[in-house]
């Protein structure tokens, strides 16, 4: 997910809701030390739908700028088995901003639905207001209280993972220290809880994926982690840019990466990217996650989401 204009938009808006037959996912939610999960091996099994493509169609309370009125409603509850009977795949990657609840009765509903579909959730990107390097230790720490929100909102809806967006702070550079001290701390929360805490180079400003990079290494947890997005990079940068980026993030990827083939920028220009060569490099770096099919374009997503989904089988089968 990009672009820099819509990191913007959402950072100003109200913050967002506080928070089978297939292979195991993970381990009972108990502390542990380290992750431990089980991932699948056949191609189809390793993609996920998101819900961020299909925001057009999505009713929640903090989706109203992205809902498309022309198009038909959908609760959130409903898109796992939209995603199985469209695409013939089980896993699923939902919004944070798409959640019309997080009280637990609605979050129950979800999983009951998610189960009863046959599917999973693989990760939550969940898209937070607060910054994590703010030079206010209030708000930072308000950053970090809404980390854990979501973490516990994986439990619930049997997550194995959360996505947290590294939001930016008025007049402050993105500060590597303080944004690994605050991070130590939701990572430290999510071993209490076995969930998995991923960085993604989705911001060009605040989530370079270089500084994500520091980030990671700097904290040095193992329930802190990286979630490498095929093109985002190519926004404000070119391809050899991009390679070097890749390597970098899935040297420390764990269990989702976001594939696209191309980026919408501002003023509609449209970047693509070597995917052949995205995925080369998870291979050489020993990467087995999951890929979400992360599609970009404007208007109806089913055409573009099941183009991600023949690349990417066409890649993983090589």
């Amino acid at each position: 997910m990009s672009t820099i204009s819509r990191r913007r938009f959402l950072e100003s808006s109200a913050a967002a809701l506080a928070a089978s037959a297939m292979p195991i996912v993970h381990e009972a939610f108990s502390a542990s030390t380290e992750p431990n999960l089980t991932f699948p091996t056949e191609p189809r099994q390793r993609l996920a739908v998101p819900s961020w493509p299909f925001r057009g169609y999505i009713e929640a309370p903090t989706n109203k700028w992205a809902r498309d009125p022309k198009l038909p409603g959908m609760d959130l509850k409903d898109f796992a088995a939209m995603a199985v009977k469209r695409f013939d795949v089980r896993n699923i990657e939902p919004l944070s901003d798409h959640f019309s609840s997080t009280e637990a009765s609605y979050l129950r509903e979800f999983r009951a639905n998610v189960e009863k579909a046959g599917a999973r959730v693989i990760n939550i990107p969940a898209d937070l207001r607060n910054s994590f390097y703010d030079s206010v230790e209030a708000r930072r720490q308000k950053a970090v209280g809404d980390g854990k929100k979501w973490i516990d909102v994986a439990v619930a809806i049997g997550s194995p993972s959360v996505r947290l967006h590294i939001a930016g702070a008025h007049n402050v550079k993105p500060d590597v220290a303080r944004t690994a001290d605050s991070l130590k701390r939701v990572a430290e929360y999510g071993a209490q809880k076995n969930v998995l805490v991923n960085l993604e180079n989705d911001d060009n400003v605040t989530e370079d994926p270089f500084f994500v990079v520091q980030v990671i290494e700097k904290v040095n947890h193992p329930y802190l982690h990286a979630l490498p997005d095929f093109c985002n990079s190519m926004l404000t940068h070119d391809q050899e840019f991009n390679n070097r980026a890749m390597d970098a993030m899935f040297k420390h990827a764990y269990n989702i990466s976001h594939m696209k083939d191309s980026e919408v920028g501002d003023k509609g220009k449209v970047f693509t990217v070597d995917v052949a060569k995205c995925f080369e490099i998870a291979k050489a770096n020993g990467y087995r996650g999951y890929f979400s099919m992360e599609w970009e374009g404007a208007g109806e997503p089913n055409g573009g989401v099941q183009k991600l989904i023949e690349e990417s089988l066409k890649n993983l089968s090589a």
